[in-house]
């Protein structure tokens, strides 16, 4: 089964937003992935690989991820380093409180949120509604 790592989306402040910082990073030009430059390489890569994906946290919610679709050793000015390659399409998740962390953490398949449905309601809302709405329990 699955596994998937959730991670907070420092400096992002919706899922609009990140759509956009993805989208107008120069590092990305040319590519047909996505990536994020962590410190280690997680020690249960296989089973990520084998259909998980990256949970991004943004203002105290779970809100959207993106699937992984691999990982490379990568070489900085401060050592070695793990760049998590993912597909660019960015899906918009149920919304679901997280509390601050540091780094990344694993989620199982059993915890994470679900996709939104492709046209609900939900999907066209803005993020801040929509995180609103969860908190007072009315989605």
């Amino acid at each position: 089964m699955a596994v998937n790592i959730i991670k907070l989306c420092v400096g992002i402040e919706s899922v609009e937003h990140l759509i956009e910082a993805r989208k107008n990073d120069p590092r990305n030009k040319g590519l047909d992935y996505n990536f994020h430059v962590t410190r280690f390489k997680p020690k249960r890569a296989d089973e990520i690989l084998d259909g998980g994906s990256l949970y991004w946290v943004m203002k105290g919610f779970i809100q959207a991820r993106q699937r992984i679709i691999g990982f490379e050793e990568v070489k900085t000015d401060n050592g070695t380093k793990c760049m998590i390659k993912m597909d660019k399409k960015i899906y918009l998740t149920e919304s679901q409180p997280r509390r601050a962390f540091q780094g990344w953490r694993y989620l199982d398949q059993q915890s994470a949120p679900k996709d939104l449905p492709e046209n609900s309601p939900e999907q066209n809302m803005p993020t801040e509604l929509r995180n609103d709405l969860k908190e007072l329990g009315l989605i």
